[in-house]
């Protein structure tokens, strides 16, 4: 069986070396994937935890964190796969951990790689399997527990095609806890046992941190020279397609709001410069973040100022100060993005119908009024003026949705607490 996932994965790879190679996938830690470790590691039965990119590793904190102060002994290993991923884990280790990259799911490599690092426990954040890895952890009685998990509409539709191949391997896995009641189903009806399914909760609840919330963000609406009685939309994490939507809608309620500002802050920066081009398109003049300075921003910026972030790790800064977010991705087919800073903050949300990634937080926030949907883009306008008139519902929206963030965390001690148990039942 392996030789023939070998081959297969082999085809595989060399079929999407030209897309590596065109989107600049190979980095500098790419030989990590092939098996490469630094000589002399000696880690003494670790802990490993596989977080792909960014978001799962943010995600993994809290229990990175909790773990630490159970097992005060060990050592981490933590893997990721994207660059940008691999920043934030360095972020999360200790001296003596090892930040690297996911070995390639080839057997000879990965096998190669467990022998040298020897885990006692490995952690996968949110449903990344390779066979090859989990063949290889079980066959060394490794546990391997899949925490925050989720299986995707897409993902459940393309496992069910394939079920008949899947049952053996899905149940090498030791334990799944999954994010939802949904999801939990979901793998049982793909041959998971169900001794081996929990549904524990999102870790993502747990992430939203309670002590930025008293943070004073009073110089961040003075970097804007925000007056007084403005209010402040922010758009964050938009796409293209969707900056068109918002200044649409902007343009129309600025007509009869004099007192509202726009903060357009789109997922990838480096789109900022094709943002203000289209601000300037609907009669706005665009200031980028990082040009604002305090000390020699004029007194107060005229009505037709449109704020763009154009840096990165500061969207949190903003959601603080505003007063009303719209969430980017949800207008598009990109599923939406992470809800629950805004929501921590008890600012009014909107977002769209396309909120497939983070489907059961929406479907609560929802269900208990802690945010607005807007089917089409059309009803943008018309959603932010009936907040915008009803200072209210605002209010209401936002403490709803600060108390159903309080409300959901415990994920991560529900998960060590698992965690717990299946590290002293394997003696490690």
């Amino acid at each position: 069986m392996f030789i023939v996932y070998d081959l297969i994965f082999l085809f595989i790879s060399i079929f999407y070396l030209p897309v590596y190679l065109f989107r600049g996938k190979f980095h500098r830690g790419f030989l990590l994937r092939l098996g490469r470790l630094p000589r002399g590691l000696k880690l003494d039965r670790p802990i490993w935890v596989h977080a792909v990119s960014v978001g799962e590793a943010i995600m993994v904190r809290p229990l990175i964190e909790k773990l630490r102060q159970e097992f005060p002994g060990k050592h981490f290993v933590i893997s990721t796969v994207t660059p940008t991923g691999n920043k934030i884990a360095k972020g999360l280790a200790r001296e003596k951990d090892l930040v690297t990259y996911l070995p390639l799911d080839f057997s000879f490599i990965v096998r190669g790689v467990i022998d040298h690092i020897d885990p006692c426990l490995f952690v996968i954040a949110e449903t990344e399997l390779w066979p090859n890895l989990i063949w290889s952890l079980s066959r060394k009685k490794i546990p391997v527990v899949v925490v925050n998990g989720r299986i995707s509409d897409a993902s459940f539709r393309g496992y069910r095609a394939i079920k008949f191949l899947l049952g053996t391997f899905l149940n090498k896995v030791t334990k799944y806890l999954m994010q939802s009641a949904r999801d939990e189903t979901r793998l049982l009806a793909l041959g998971v046992k169900k001794d081996k399914v929990q549904a524990t909760g999102n870790m993502k609840f747990d992430n939203a941190d309670c002590v930025g919330v008293k943070k004073d963000y009073a110089e961040f609406r003075g970097k804007l020279n925000l007056r007084p009685e403005e209010r402040l939309l922010v758009a964050g994490s938009t796409h293209p397609g969707e900056e068109v939507v918002v200044l649409s809608a902007y343009k129309k309620l600025a007509e009869n709001s004099g007192g509202l500002r726009l903060l357009i802050a789109p997922r990838h920066p480096q789109k900022a410069k094709e943002i203000s081009r289209l601000v300037l398109k609907y009669g706005f003049h665009p200031v980028f973040i990082s040009e604002l300075n305090q000390s020699l921003t004029p007194h107060y910026l005229p009505l037709t100022t449109i704020f763009i972030l154009d840096t990165v790790g500061q969207l949190m800064n903003y959601y603080a100060i505003a007063d009303i977010v719209f969430m980017g991705g949800s207008l598009i087919k990109k599923g939406g993005h992470n809800i629950l800073e805004p929501a921590l903050f008890a600012k009014p949300i909107l977002f769209g119908r396309y909120m497939f990634n983070f489907r059961d937080i929406a479907d609560l926030f929802l269900q208990n009024h802690g945010a607005i949907l807007v089917q089409r883009k059309e009803e943008l306008p018309l959603k932010l003026k009936f907040l915008l008139d009803n200072p209210a519902l605002m209010l209401q929206l936002g403490k709803a949705a600060q108390e159903l963030v309080l409300n959901n965390q415990g994920a991560a001690d529900r998960n060590l607490h698992i965690i717990k148990g299946l590290m002293s039942g394997h003696g490690s």
